[in-house]
């Protein structure tokens, strides 16, 4: 696990390094704000089940121990974590998705020209 961590922080480290002068340049953000402005409608469908899908992931957890009527200890270890994980992870691609919407936005972060929803 350590030795997975020190390769996660070096490629974190890598991406930090290269990110900042790619997005100094301005044909690099041209590229994004064009190609967001094409994936519009997929970015967006993939947000909503994303979202969807953290939801039912937390009903189906919530709804499997209020059937039981009994919580123990070892099934909320064994089923409980994994879902919690799977919650977090397709949260976190919704979020995701929901900042780069919103950044390739024409008042934006990556600074659009034009409204890139609009192109498509």
């Amino acid at each position: 696990m350590k030795k997975l961590i020190n390769k996660a922080n070096f490629a974190i480290i890598g991406l930090m390094a290269a990110m900042s002068p790619a997005v100094a340049a301005d044909s690099v953000g041209d590229g994004v704000c064009q190609l967001v402005g094409k994936l519009t409608p997929l970015l967006q469908t993939l947000r909503t089940l994303a979202f969807i899908g953290a939801g039912f992931t937390i009903a189906a957890w919530a709804w499997d121990f209020i059937a039981k009527g009994e919580v123990k200890l070892e099934d909320a270890k064994k089923k409980g974590v994994g879902m919690l994980v799977g919650f977090f992870l397709l949260f976190a691609v919704g979020a995701i998705l929901t900042f780069l919407l919103k950044a390739a936005d024409v008042n934006g972060k990556f600074g659009c020209t034009t409204n890139p929803f609009l192109e498509w």
